[in-house]
């Protein structure tokens, strides 16, 4: 299989980086850790006008109708940068709405997502940090013409910032999942301390939250398969963003490596030095195959793509968590200081690593659909 990128996605890649060197540098990023938002409003703003959060809708919704291969690229950047906001959940958000809302609900959310008008955010999590849709334990009970949902979800990534929030429960009909608006009476977020700085993720408490029976995406009880594929393609979006950080920790130590010197000589010159940066590039390497050919069979609905996602996510995850690591030893003492910038890396790498189904997670499915 080519896995180059044609000249649009070169264009994006490159246009994103650009981009991103100029407004998301290292040294803007500690500032936001303690900020209570933890994000930038012009940033989003200017990647709504780029075109980036409509990346993947279609253009009546103000969007580019692109696909995942184009996602996955602009990931890979963001990545790169450790970029600290919600786009990767809004964009999940959104693709559910868009395979599964009501005419009503696409017209309220897309264009508004896509204008950077509108965050979102999908609580997939219980209180037994169970990825499996069947493991949900939220309930949504009939309350007038609506219904009252009740539960706790857990690790909502940057719910304290989405104007909306896709809630999986539990009702009469069988699994449903919601539309649910953080104002809305009974909703309680609890912001929890993560690995990662650059990220925030809340508990979020519903107690007998009030919503319509509007307010379900797609048909009551059929939201398993739905919430199937937003898992699978959180996966790949996860695993694109630890290739791009696992790509800025390969070039930052073959930076160092060639200007650092030891006994008259660079570091790199070093046979230690010089196979831990080839492992380093080979496993870059091969993250990038495996993510990108999982982008590209999510969207060419491959025979493959449920496979695909799974060996993605559990082998990006291993390996971007060595590679940072890696990274920091090449460097030695100043590696480990927590001053210098490698650490922003490899504590984004080992936060995506778990989320969206961590690879013990992934390990079983692929047992599962190998031996099926």
């Amino acid at each position: 299989m080519d896995f180059a990128l044609s000249p649009d996605q070169r264009l994006l890649r490159d246009s994103a980086r650009a981009f991103l060197d100029e407004h998301v540098k290292p040294a803007s990023l500690r500032p936001l850790w303690d900020d209570p938002r933890g994000e930038s409003e012009a940033v989003w703003k200017e990647m709504a006008q780029l075109g980036w959060l409509g990346l993947a809708l279609p253009e009546a919704h103000g969007g580019s109708a692109l696909g995942m291969v184009e996602t996955a690229v602009l990931l890979d950047e963001l990545g790169r940068a450790a970029y600290p906001g919600p786009y990767l959940p809004t964009v999940l958000a959104a693709a559910a709405l868009e395979a599964a809302g009501s005419p009503a609900q696409q017209k309220r959310w897309l264009a508004a997502i896509a204008a950077g008008e509108a965050r979102a955010s999908v609580a997939l999590l219980d209180a037994d940090l169970d990825w499996r849709p069947e493991a949900v334990a939220a309930r949504a009970e009939p309350a007038g013409a609506g219904f009252a949902l009740s539960g706790t979800k857990r690790f909502v990534p940057w719910a304290h910032v989405a104007n909306l929030l896709l809630v999986p429960a539990q009702a009469p009909g069988g699994l449903t999942l919601f539309c649910v608006e953080p104002a809305a009476p009974g909703v309680t977020l609890a912001p929890v301390q993560g690995m990662d700085p650059g990220t925030r993720w809340s508990t979020v408490t519903l107690a007998r939250t009030p919503v319509g029976a509007d307010a379900a995406l797609g048909a009551p009880g059929q939201a398993g398969p739905l919430l199937e594929a937003l898992l699978r393609r959180g996966a790949v979006g996860a695993a694109a963003e630890m290739l791009g950080a696992a790509r800025r920790c390969l070039d930052l130590s073959v930076g160092y490596a060639k200007v650092r010197e030891q006994f008259g000589q660079p570091i790199g010159s070093f046979q230690a030095i010089r196979h831990k940066c080839a492992e380093m590039l080979l496993e870059v390497e091969n993250s990038h195959a495996a993510v990108y050919y999982a982008a590209w069979a999510l969207d060419a609905r491959a025979d493959d793509h449920e496979l695909a996602a799974s060996v993605a996510k559990a082998y990006v995850g291993d390996a971007a968590r060595r590679v940072c690591g890696e990274a920091i030893q090449v460097h030695g003492g100043i590696g480990f200081t927590w001053e210098y910038d490698l650490h922003i890396y490899f504590k984004r790498a080992k936060a995506l690593e778990a989320q969206y189904g961590d690879g013990d997670y992934h390990r079983e499915l692929i047992v599962r659909r190998v031996a099926a």
